[in-house]
């Protein structure tokens, strides 16, 4: 079986969506606060990300800072429930805005994958400590079945 990362169609198509996610959220105006004017490596990033967490290469963790990069930009954003669903609504949307594949197992992992990240980033964007943050600390690896491992 594919990994996620292969059944959508490698990086090129994850860089597609993020391209078209984050022209999103800079437009709408929930989360274009949490994101200011946008940063030319932001949609970079967001590939490496979601290729690592997708079963891609690794280059998220070996070039990009990893994991306590995205802790270190959440921090202190303090998400509301309103922006994260809003998050969520217009990943999901991204995928059909750039054609990513559409059969039920695959939008389901996404839609768990996208669900448990934006819960990450919001309780993390409201630690006062480090104690205070989710216990994750490296990318996670995302399955069909919607399962991560991580260091927890």
């Amino acid at each position: 079986m594919p990994t996620l990362f292969e059944h959508a169609g490698g990086l090129n198509a994850l860089h597609r969506l993020e391209e078209a996610f984050y022209a999103s959220v800079l437009k709408d105006p929930l989360l274009q606060p949490l994101f200011g004017a946008g940063q030319p490596h932001h949609v970079d990033h967001l590939t490496a990300f979601t290729a690592e967490s997708f079963g891609g290469p690794d280059r998220f963790t070996r070039e990009l800072g990893g994991f306590d990069t995205l802790i270190a930009a959440h921090r202190h954003l303090k998400i509301t429930e309103a922006q994260r669903q809003r998050f969520v609504e217009l990943y999901l949307a991204a995928l059909d805005a750039v054609g990513m594949p559409d059969d039920e197992p695959f939008r389901e992992a996404v839609r768990q994958h996208v669900e448990f990240g934006s819960q990450v980033a919001m309780q993390n964007s409201h630690a006062e400590r480090d104690e205070d943050l989710y216990p994750l600390h490296e990318v996670p690896r995302w399955n069909w079945a919607g399962d991560q491992s991580g260091d927890q």
